[in-house]
């Protein structure tokens, strides 16, 4: 019997790309090979030359539909095969390869927010709810509005064999994490977008949006962010201290290009207040949630594991940021400068 293969990918839209998709039905035993679609709809081609290729990167069982069905994460091309434009997936595959030797490894925390009505979930029509503090972790039905929501994305992404490690409620009120790894490039990054997109198509079916927005309340609120962990072979290993300070130390040599390639709207998140640094400064520490990069106490005590980059926006291309701190770091490491 034919399966259904969902094809997804990311469009040109700018400034932030959307996440497209559309079903093909595939005969049973055959693996959803290279399609395409008209990019002159999705603000990747010209009416005149509209065809691009969708070449599949990544498939998994597809949770929502019956067994059999798959998602499909796919790249897009040129008709002659080239990587398209708007395909960040080939540059940080590159740099994945270059250091294969370094074994990078990236987990990635997802924030967003749902929305409804234009604002966000469980907010009142008018005027703000109680202020923030009750909301992280928190539990009871007044304060956690989306929770069922969470629920079902959670065992979707679970179905899927996706990396999902856990979820959480946020700071402010409507806003929740999910996070996804460890991972290698661009693997954590398909996965990422693929858990994105089984966000989006959950929300549809309790009529909320889930927004991607760094700072979808301006104000006395938090943002959302897509903290990244990362690690090296060697920042594994017994030892692993040194390799790991270098690593910060490398992230501060290059701060400008990675906060310009850290998600549309960093500065309005990264003001230096709510958990986070100013997007023009670099610090780094242990335990410090208002440092650019903080080293988790374990890792500090351990004197080996991971850094985590709090700098990234929930609207982050996972492919850019995870391809630009393996070019910094694992640059550094190689001698290649940073």
């Amino acid at each position: 019997m034919s399966y259904q293969a969902e094809y997804i990918w990311i469009d040109g839209t700018e400034p932030s790309p959307l996440l497209r998709s559309k079903t093909r039905i595939v005969a049973d035993g055959k693996e959803p090979g290279i399609w395409g679609f008209d990019g002159s709809s999705t603000n990747q081609a010209s009416g005149n030359d509209s065809d691009c290729v969708l070449q599949p990167v990544f498939s998994c069982p597809d949770p929502l539909r019956k067994p059999g069905d798959k998602l499909v994460m796919c790249e897009v091309l040129l008709t002659d095969f080239t990587p398209h434009a708007t395909n960040t997936r080939a540059a940080c595959a590159a740099a994945a390869e270059k250091y294969a030797d370094q074994e990078p490894m990236f987990g990635i925390e997802q924030e967003y927010t749902f929305l409804e009505g234009g604002r966000p979930m469980g907010w009142p029509a008018n005027g703000y709810p109680a202020p923030q503090g009750p909301y992280y972790c928190g539990v009871g039905g007044d304060k956690m509005p989306g929770r069922d929501i969470v629920e079902r994305h959670t065992l979707a992404c679970m179905e899927a064999g996706l990396g999902i490690e856990g979820t959480n409620a946020e700071v402010m009120m409507g806003q929740w994490e999910f996070q996804i790894g460890v991972l290698p490039p661009p693997m954590v990054a398909d996965q990422l977008w693929v858990a994105r997109w089984l966000l989006f198509r959950i929300a549809e079916d309790f009529g909320v949006y889930a927004t991607l927005e760094p700072k979808p309340i301006m104000g006395d609120w938090n943002g959302a962010g897509a903290h990244t962990n990362f690690s090296t072979k060697a920042m594994r290993e017994d030892g692993g201290w040194d390799a790991i300070i270098a690593g910060c130390e490398a992230l501060g040599k290059n701060v400008e290009e990675h906060v310009k390639n850290y998600g549309v709207g960093i500065a309005d998140r990264l003001t230096g207040a709510h958990e986070t640094a100013h997007w023009s400064q670099f610090t780094y520490g242990t335990s410090d949630r208002g440092a650019s990069v903080r080293i988790p106490w374990a890792v500090a005590k351990d004197k080996k594991g991971w850094l985590e980059d709090r700098r990234p926006n929930a609207n982050m291309d996972p492919y850019v940021v995870s391809g630009l701190i393996v070019n910094t770091i694992c640059g550094d490491a190689a001698g290649d400068g940073a």
